[in-house]
């Protein structure tokens, strides 16, 4: 059997696991859907033959594939992961003895490290906004709740009015693999969040009753390519419109609370991160710029 139709066998078995053993959404079915058959692809031009045979320098080629499509680094690191829950399933399954991801030497770790914005940079894309009308407010409360809380995308359009917890501070959000977490919201994020609550989205509801939080023009929920291009909008406007898309906001969030002295662990709980080596990337970030630091200030950098 070929490489590429034995790969597709396990394919189809590995995402028929994420369905019904890790309750994936159908968003994260069909990213890792697409993202892994470009990968057999790339590995059937490389003639490898058998599932196993892929090396860590077949992987590296691959980054280089996608860096020559112009993707983004999220987007690069987002296969990189698929390939690499992939490879764990299949060496669970006993199907392979290693995964190529897990042993590329960490020398090459730059390459995965996301996009994040300095403080100056996310207080000027926070501004953009302004709260000029129903739908400035409701987008100002938006980007200062990704920016304190780190919500993906999904999280957030699948928020309701029932996730907030005003008293405390916090909203429920639910997850990846529909588990449930606690997000504490900032003073700046939950005044933001009350004021469109109470003067906007009953405005753009346009009469019409709903339970979700953040609502678009037309009164419905807004979807992830919807919040897409609001983010895009407002980068523009910032003049940063290379650099930022949604998940940046999360990358910025961790990275950030590391900087600011907060513990690994707590991180981890906040992003939602079933696995601790997740959000240990974001240390390897902090490291790089207390490094460049030195490098400008020390006489001897």
């Amino acid at each position: 059997m070929s490489y590429k139709n034995h790969v597709n066998d396990c394919l189809t078995t590995y995402l028929d696991y994420l369905t019904v053993e890790r309750g994936a959404s159908p968003h994260t079915l069909e990213a890792y859907r697409r993202d892994l058959r470009r990968f057999i692809g790339f590995m059937t031009e490389r003639g490898r033959e058998d599932i196993g045979s892929v090396a860590p320098e077949d992987v590296l080629a691959f980054i280089v594939r996608l860096r020559d499509l112009n993707l983004s680094t999220n987007s690069v690191n987002r296969s990189l992961a698929a390939i690499r829950s992939f490879y764990r399933f299949l060496t669970r399954e006993k199907i392979t003895a290693a995964g190529p991801v897990d042993r590329l030497v960490t020398g090459r770790t730059w390459m995965l490290l996301p996009d994040v914005l300095s403080k100056p940079d996310m207080d000027r894309l926070l501004a953009q906004p302004g709260m000029d009308g129903p739908a400035a407010m409701r987008d100002s409360a938006i980007l200062e709740l990704f920016y304190a809380t780190g919500l993906r995308v999904t999280e957030l359009v699948e928020l309701t009015v029932h996730s907030v917890d005003w008293q405390a501070g916090f909203l429920v959000v639910m997850g990846k693999g529909r588990k449930e977490r606690v997000a504490p919201m900032s003073r700046t994020a939950c005044d933001l969040l009350r004021r469109y609550m109470e003067e906007a989205r009953g405005i753009l509801l346009k009469g019409r009753k709903g339970n979700s939080l953040f609502v678009n023009k037309s009164g419905g929920r807004f979807t992830r390519q919807g919040i897409w291009k609001l983010v895009k909008k407002y980068a523009r406007a910032a003049g940063m419109e290379d650099k930022v898309h949604p998940h940046t906001f999360r990358h910025t969030y961790a990275t950030h609370l590391l900087e600011g002295g907060a513990d690994l662990r707590a991180v981890q709980v906040m992003l939602g991160h079933a696995d601790i080596a997740t959000t240990q990337i974001y240390t390897h970030i902090t490291r790089d710029r207390l490094k460049s630091v030195h490098k400008r200030f020390h006489p001897r950098g």
